[in-house]
């Protein structure tokens, strides 16, 4: 079989080349999703107003912090799959399939209420990518794991400032971030 100049030129013992190509692949889309959720919790972290600013503002800074590490441990995964991670800003933009966070300076509510939309989307694509690598490599599928359980946390804490005491979720059924933050603010005025 002729070398393919696809595929890494080495991978992890146990895998096939192809096996580290496929979950490196999926593991780059990772990458990216977790490095614009890192610049977008620092982005409301700097945007957030209005009476409930302190509290969302020091609570995002460890989320901020922990998502960054995760990008820091899927890119040396993608290397220690023989292949190289790609964290440019270019590449995050061209790559990426979700829009562009649309707030700017807004009320802690609605920020709230976007990034309920915001780590639904980034739960959701990482569960599947925990699935995609079930059966291919249990290594990354364990860290995959192991970040859900963070991001789901974090995702918790967004929530329990959107959810009634009856266990209502001012955002429920919205379908973008705008939405979800239109929501979150009617749902107190």
């Amino acid at each position: 079989m002729a070398d393919s100049p696809d595929l890494p030129r080495y991978t992890v013992p146990s895998l096939s080349r192809e096996a580290g190509d496929q979950v490196a692949r999926i593991l780059q889309q990772r990458l990216g999703s977790l490095t614009d959720l890192h610049l977008t919790l620092k982005h409301v972290h700097w945007n957030v107003v209005g009476p409930h600013f302190i509290a969302v503002h020091e609570m995002l800074d460890p989320q901020v912090d922990a998502v960054r590490a995760m990008t820091d441990a899927v890119a040396e995964r993608i290397a220690t799959l023989g292949v190289a991670p790609v964290g440019t800003p270019g590449a995050l933009v061209a790559a990426r399939t979700w829009d562009d966070y649309h707030l700017g300076r807004a009320t802690a509510i609605e920020h709230l209420g976007a990034l309920d939309e915001v780590y639904q989307g980034v739960i959701e694509s990482h569960r599947k990518a925990a699935k995609d690598t079930a059966d291919l490599d249990d290594v990354t599928n364990d860290l995959l794991i192991g970040h859900l359980h963070e991001l789901e946390l974090f995702h918790w804490f967004v929530r329990a400032h959107l959810e009634s005491a009856g266990g209502d979720v001012s955002t429920a059924g919205a379908t973008t971030e705008l939405d979800a933050a239109r929501q979150a603010r009617d749902s107190t005025s």
